[in-house]
C-alpha cells in the first residue's frame, strides 16, 4: 500500500474509532427510577421492573441503563433527585409512590413519567383521566388503601378475640384518609373499635407504639406512607418490643420480620410498570396508556414472628396464605 493511500485509511479509521466506540453507550436508553426509600430492601420492586423491562425486549447491563435515584430515607431530597435525572435528560422516569411522583410531574413536563402508587391519580391531578391520561404521566394505580375493610378482617379472623384495633396513619398523606375511612366502616360491621394514631415523624412512631401500649389496644393497621416504608425495620422492632401483632402494607415488611401483610403484588405491579417503560422507549406516548389497575393481591404470613408473640394462626388463614415464611 502506498504511503498516501495509508494514510488516507488511517485518517479515516481515526475519524470513525471515537463515532464506533461511542455508539453502543449512545444507542442504550436510561430509565431514571426515583423512589423514596432505601436500595437495601427494594429488590423485590427492582426484580419486577427489570422483568416487565425485559418484556419489552430492554436488558439492564445490555441495551438499557437503569438510573437509580434512592433517597435513603431523606424524604427532602426528592425534589433534587427529580432535578438530577431531568437535568441528565433520560428518556423515561419511573417513579415510585405518591411523593416520588408528584416530584417527579414539578420537574418536568416533558419527560414521559411511569408510576406505581397506591391513590386516584386523577384526584391527585396527575392525568386528564385513567383512559386517556393526557400529558407526560402514565402508570399502574393499585389502590391499597381501599383494602383497609380487608385487611382489618385477616387480622380479626387471626385475633378473634381482640375488640380494640389502632390504625397508624401518616395525617397529611392522600391514601390516609380512604384507608382509615374503610377500616373504620367494616370496624363498625364487626363490632371493633377502631382508634386512629396519627405519626408524621421517626420520634411520633415511637410515641405512637408506646400509646398504644398505655391504651391496650390489641394490634394495628399500619396504612401506606414512605416514612414508614423506610422506616420499616424500626416500626418492626416496635412491634416485637410492645408485643402488638400488626398488619402491614407490603410483603416487604413481612420479609424483614413483620407479622402478617395483605397488598398487592408489588413485583407484579412493577412488572406492569417496566413494560409501560418499555413501550415508551420504543415511541409510544404516555398520553396514549391508559393508568393500569391490577386486582392481583398477595397475604403473606410471617410464622417466625407468630411464634415469637405466641400466637397461633388459624389454619384456615394460613391455607389461604400466598406465602408463609418459616
Amino acid at each position: 500500500m502506498r504511503r498516501r493511500e495509508f494514510l488516507g485509511v488511517i485518517g479515516s479509521a481515526a475519524a470513525t474509532w471515537p463515532l464506533a466506540a461511542r455508539a453502543p453507550q449512545a444507542a442504550r436508553p436510561v430509565v431514571g427510577l426515583l423512589r423514596d426509600a432505601r436500595a437495601a430492601g427494594s429488590g423485590f420492586m427492582v426484580d419486577g421492573l427489570r422483568k416487565g423491562l425485559a418484556e419489552a425486549g430492554f436488558v439492564e447491563g445490555h441495551n438499557l441503563t437503569i438510573d437509580y435515584a434512592w433517597t435513603e430515607g431523606q424524604s427532602a431530597r426528592l425534589s433534587a433527585l427529580a432535578a438530577e435525572l431531568v437535568g441528565r435528560h433520560v428518556p423515561v422516569i419511573v417513579s415510585s409512590a405518591i411523593n416520588a411522583t408528584i416530584a417527579a410531574k414539578a420537574a418536568t413536563s416533558t419527560i414521559p413519567v411511569v408510576f406505581a402508587i397506591n391513590h386516584d391519580p386523577v384526584a391527585l391531578g396527575l392525568v386528564a383521566s385513567l383512559n386517556r391520561p393526557g400529558g407526560n404521566l402514565t402508570g399502574v394505580s393499585y389502590l391499597s388503601s381501599e383494602v383497609g375493610a380487608k385487611r382489618l378482617g385477616l387480622m380479626h379472623e387471626m385475633l378473634p378475640k381482640v375488640t380494640d384495633f389502632a390504625v397508624l396513619a401518616h395525617p397529611t398523606y392522600p391514601s390516609s384518609a380512604p384507608f382509615i375511612s374503610d377500616v373504620k366502616a367494616a370496624a363498625r360491621s364487626l363490632g371493633l373499635r377502631i382508634e386512629v394514631i396519627n405519626a408524621s415523624t421517626e420520634s411520633e412512631i415511637d410515641t405512637a407504639f408506646a400509646a398504644m401500649s398505655a391504651h391496650r389496644l390489641g394490634a394495628l393497621l399500619m396504612a401506606n406512607n414512605p416514612l414508614f416504608t423506610t422506616r420499616r425495620e424500626r416500626i418492626i422492632a416496635l412491634a416485637a418490643r410492645y408485643a402488638v401483632a400488626t398488619m402491614y402494607v407490603q410483603r416487604e415488611f413481612a420479609n424483614a420480620g413483620g407479622l402478617i401483610c395483605y397488598g398487592p403484588d408489588l413485583p407484579d405491579v412493577y412488572r406492569l410498570v417496566g413494560g409501560y417503560a418499555g413501550r415508551i422507549l420504543k415511541g409510544e406516548k404516555p398520553a396514549d396508556l391508559p393508568v393500569m389497575q391490577p386486582t392481583k393481591f398477595e397475604l403473606v404470613i410471617n410464622m417466625k414472628t407468630a411464634k415469637a408473640l405466641g400466637l397461633e394462626v388459624p389454619p384456615t388463614l394460613l391455607a389461604r396464605a400466598d406465602d408463609v415464611i418459616e
